[in-house]
Formats: C-alpha cells, structure tokens, sequence
C-alpha cells in the first residue's frame, strides 16, 4: 500500500485527464454492452418470429413498436442494424479518445518519475550511490520507472474499467434472468483462491527477473567501457562465457515465470469453457420451459462470458501488477534513500579568497582508520603539496574538502565557518578540481573544457587549453576545438584526457585548484611547463597538488608526506631534504631513476636505512 501511496504523488498532478479518460472509458463499455440485446432481438424478432411481449427488447423495446418495422421484415433488420453501428462507432471513438489520454498520463507520469530518479542521483553522495552497481541503477533510472508507470497508467485504470463492466453486465444479465448468475457465483471463489496462489509465486519470479536484469546491465556496461582492457589481455571469450552465464540466468527466470503464465492461462481458460457450457445448458432448460427466448440464450451466454473474462483479465492483470509493484518497491527504496553527505541548500554562505583550516581531523570508512589526526592550515594563496606511498590518503583527504566524504571527527572551516553550514553548490563552487580518474564527456573538446560554462567562449576556452599545454595537440586534430571525443574520452591519449580535464579546471577558475595526482600521464617537461603556468597565471590562487612524481610539488609552500592516513613530515623542499626523511629518501631515487643512474645496491641500503629511522 505504501508503494500505491508513493506512485499516486506522481499520479495526482495528471488526475483531471486521468478521470476523464476513464469517465470516456465507462462510457465506451456501456455502448458495447448494449450491442448484445441489439444481437438478441435480431436473433429473435428478424430472424425468428417470436411474439412481442411486455418484457421484450429490454431498453431497445422502442425498437419493436413498430415505428421502426415489423417483426421479420428487413425494415427491422436495418433499424436494428443502424443503432448497432452507432453504437460501435462511438465505443471505438471513446476507446480511441481514452487510449490517447491514458498514454499521454503515462508519458508524462514516466517522464517525472525519470527526472525524480535521475534528481535523486545527483543529489546522493558517491559513498550512498557505491551501494548500487551501474546496472542496478540503470534497472531503476530506466526499466522501473516504465513498469511503474504502467501500473498507474494502464493497470489500475483497467481495474476500474473490469469492476465496472462487472457489475454493469450483472445488473443486464440479472434483467433477462437470475438462474444465469449461478454459474459466475459459484466460480469466482474458485477464481480468487486460485489467483492469489499464482500471485504470491509472480512475486517472487518478477524479482528475481528484475536482479538477474540488473546483473545482465552491468557485465554488459563492464565490457562496453573495459572494451580495450578485454581486447589487450585476448580475453574475449572470457567475457563471452561471462555474458553468456547471466544472459542464461536471466532466460531461466523468464522461462520460469512463463512457466507460471501458461499455467495460469490454463486454468483460467479452462474455468472459462465451464462457464460457457453451463450457461448454454441453463439457457437451454430455460427455453426449453419456456422461460427466455432463442436470443437470450446468445445474449446471456455473452453476458456470462464477459463477467468470467473481466474476473480473469481482473486476476490476470493482478498478477502481472507484481512485476510492476516490484518496480515500484525498488523506486520507492531509490527515492527515499538519504545522502550521507546531507546539504545545507538554504544556506547563502560563500567566500571569494577562501582560507581553509583542518583541526583534528579524521575519517572512519567502515571501522578501518582513514585519516588519523590532520591539523593543517591553507590560508588563501597558499601553494600546497602532498606526496605519500599509494593508500596514504592523500586523495580521501582532498574528497573531505569539497564533502564528497565526510569527516567522521575534528573540523574543517573556511574562514571560521564549518563547511558543513555551505550549501554544497557554494562549497563546490570554490574549487576547480581535477580528478585521478580522468572522465570526458561524448561531445566536443570545446564543451568539455567549457563544462563550468555552457555558454562557450571560444577565447577562454582556448586560453585555458593553451596554459594546460592542451592547445597544440588540439589544433593538430582536422576538427580542432569541434573535435567529438568519445565516452570516457576514448580516442585520445592519457595525456591528452589530463590536458583536457585540467583545462577544464582552469576555465572554471575557481579560487581553489585542486590536483589529484592529474598529471601523472604527462612527460617531465610538459608538466614542468603547466606547473610553471599554474604558478605564473593564477598566482593568487590557493593550489593543492597531490602526486607520486615529488618534482611536482618541489615550488610549494608546504608540501606534506602522508603514510597511513597521518602526516608524517611537512615543511618547504629545502626543510624536508635538509631532515634526510622518507620525502627526502623517495625524491632522491626519482632523480636517479629520471638520470637513469641508479644504483640498485645503494638504494636497498638507503631503504633499509630510512626504514629503521
């Protein structure tokens, strides 16, 4: 029932088209339920020659008057004739009129809850989303937000229709004669127990349907964006027998739950032909007493076919609602989800030459120590540099400053107030960042240095690619700027994708750059140029860089050696060389290894010797 609650938020705002339509609907069915008298009285006043009676006709008796012909003449026939066409015209004009509105509400329901969907990803943090794998969110962005859809748009309105025509056809049926109510009467219990058995196992199937969906989505994504990973390792066939395994998990749960459909079409069509025969049979007896017409036995027979098929449509559309309440389950679960890096969107704080400051801070991910005990002043203009072995921190210490983690102890401020009290679009908005894992988006070099911006200018734009050292191998490509790069920027080198990326930076000019480890790809030279333009172009701004490469930090204010989530060793260059430490250490073997110089036998000495300090 939450589930319905939940839907009918999204429902309601359409309301007034949806009401309309199933008022066009109701109307519909009671123009076709009415065509089956008009069929009785052709069977038995043109056809025949059966005596008028009082009771004759129902509420087409106006027809046997004689006003409109006379019993067995084929002035008759086309009265007759004539209202059952009006009648059919106007069903399928108000069953086409509906049909449109129904779809109109469903497109407009599909497209607000697919905006809701995609809303809610973007505003939960990335530590909340790593809870669902990429085909998982695919399966709800687009697979439930379409069933959920038709469970509103088309299924629950055709209940509505079916309980409506249930108990219009029992009002007609009972008109003409009650004994034909035995039938219906004594099978519905038959039909409801036997539905909600099906029901219960549909449940079940859809959602294992649904997850076996999902897991098929993301070996699928996995090879579409690991496609030369797979290809240089000849792993082909690997992933081909990977595919192949969930592709024939995800056919066994449909085999499955078409397993289950055929029995219940069975059963039901079966129950069915019972009702079918045991109203020819009663309509016979009647006759026989003289009790009905020829025409009635056709007109009942009708009439007891549509209350067995509206009450298995009705149990068969509820069974198939378990797919769709599956959906709807996983929606809700999505939608309710709260962001563990909650945002303070009220919030009008902001500063234009932000000075940070870091007092005790650690960080906690699932009971192992992150960051332990950071204290660190970034006045604004300050040139910072970390360094560390892989796994130190220095990435999950820079997430920390723009909250895409968030401390679990201590305190980060930005002149005096906690980052906590910034909305994060005002948080954010302070740093250009420039991630380790580089992404570009599918479409020109252009759009994606100019992302900050959307509105291109094509002079800052190329301004900010030629202080990345980005420009002269763009202007080498045949469509420069407009050249389209591919989905994780394929195409290009990894060089190339940094360039870019810290172009990007660059444009949004933010008063924080922030470094991580981006230009790892990028040969000696080139770096040393774009460290030198960082330096020279935005010397006002504060710049934060982490690398492997110490030569990248050696013109910093600070630099800071990070092991096991803890600053170990801070200070200038010349401060950390003069201590002889592991900074020191590390940096030396670098130079040798960039000389190609090194002595191995002296190195495993000076390991061992910075080891035992």
């Amino acid at each position: 029932m939450e589930t319905i609650k939940f839907g009918f938020r999204y429902f309601k705002k359409n309301m007034p088209m949806a009401i309309l339509a199933e008022i066009f609907s109701f109307l519909g069915i009671f123009a076709e339920l009415l065509m089956p008298l008009l069929t009785g009285i052709l069977i038995d006043f043109v056809i025949k020659q059966e005596t008028v009676k009082d009771d004759s006709g129902g509420m087409f008796r106006f027809l046997l008057s004689g006003k409109y012909g006379e019993v067995h003449t084929m002035r008759l026939f086309f009265s007759i004739a004539v209202i059952y066409t009006i009648l059919l015209l106007v069903r399928v004009a108000l069953i086409y009129a509906r049909d449109l509105m129904q779809e109109w509400v469903g497109l407009k329901l599909e497209t607000e809850l697919r905006y809701d969907t995609y809303g809610k990803l973007m505003e939960l943090d990335s530590q909340t989303i790593a809870d669902y794998n990429s085909g998982e969110l695919l399966q709800i962005l687009n697979h439930d937000t379409i069933m959920f859809k038709e469970l509103f748009a088309h299924r629950i309105p055709y209940l509505g229709d079916a309980i409506f025509m249930l108990i219009t056809t029992l009002v007609l049926i009972s008109r003409i004669n009650l004994s034909f109510l035995v039938i219906p009467l004594l099978l519905t219990p038959f039909l409801i127990r036997t539905v909600l058995n099906f029901k219960a196992q549909a449940r079940s199937n859809f959602k294992e349907i649904r997850e076996r969906s999902a897991a098929m989505n993301l070996t699928t994504q996995e090879n579409i964006a690991a496609v030369r990973i797979v290809r240089s390792f000849t792993n082909e066939k690997l992933e081909k027998e990977k595919f192949h395994a969930s592709n024939t998990n995800f056919l066994n749960s449909r085999l499955k739950q078409v397993w289950l459909q055929s029995n219940f079409d069975l059963t039901f069509n079966a129950i069915k032909q019972i009702a079918y025969i045991g109203t020819i049979v009663i309509g016979a007896v009647l006759v026989i007493k003289g009790y009905i017409t020829v025409g009635y036995i056709l007109t009942s027979s009708t009439y007891v076919m549509r209350i067995m098929h509206n009450i298995t449509g009705l149990n068969s559309h509820i069974f198939n609602m378990q797919q769709m309440m599956v959906a709807g389950v996983e929606l809700k679960k999505f939608m309710e989800k709260e962001s563990s890096v909650p945002d303070s969107m009220r919030s009008k704080l902001h500063c234009d030459t932000p000075g940070i400051e870091l007092r005790n801070v650690s960080l906690e991910i699932d009971g192992q120590q992150i960051l332990k005990d950071i204290n660190l002043s970034i006045p604004y203009g300050k040139k910072l540099g970390i360094v560390g072995e892989t796994g130190s921190g220095k990435s999950v210490l820079l997430k920390t400053l723009v909250r895409i983690r968030d401390i679990t102890g201590g305190s980060i401020t930005i002149d005096g107030h906690n980052i906590r009290d910034f909305s994060l679009e005002n948080l954010r908005n302070m740093y250009s960042y420039v991630f380790q894992d580089v992404f570009l988006f599918s479409n020109t070099i252009e759009s994606n240095i100019a992302y900050s911006r959307p509105d291109i200018d094509e002079r800052m734009v190329t301004k900010a690619a030629v202080y990345a050292q980005a420009a002269k191998f763009i202007d080498a490509l045949a469509d420069r700027y407009k050249t389209i790069v591919g989905e994780r920027g394929l195409g290009i080198s990894g060089g190339q994708k940094q360039r870019i990326s810290i172009a990007r930076a660059f444009h949004k000019n933010a008063p924080i750059f922030v470094l991580d480890d981006s230009t790892s790809a990028l040969d000696v030279n080139t770096e040393r140029i774009l460290l030198q333009n960082i330096h020279d172009k935005f010397p006002e701004k504060t710049v934060i860089i982490t690398a492997h490469r110490f030569s990248s930090v050696v013109d910093c204010d600070e630099i800071l050696y990070m092991k096991d989530g803890a600053i170990t060793e801070r200070g200038t260059f010349e401060e950390l060389m003069a201590l002889g430490g592991s900074f020191a250490h590390v940096y030396n073997v670098q130079q040798e290894q960039q000389a190609g110089t090194i002595d191995y036998d002296s190195l495993s000495a000076r390991h061992n010797l910075a080891g035992s300090q």
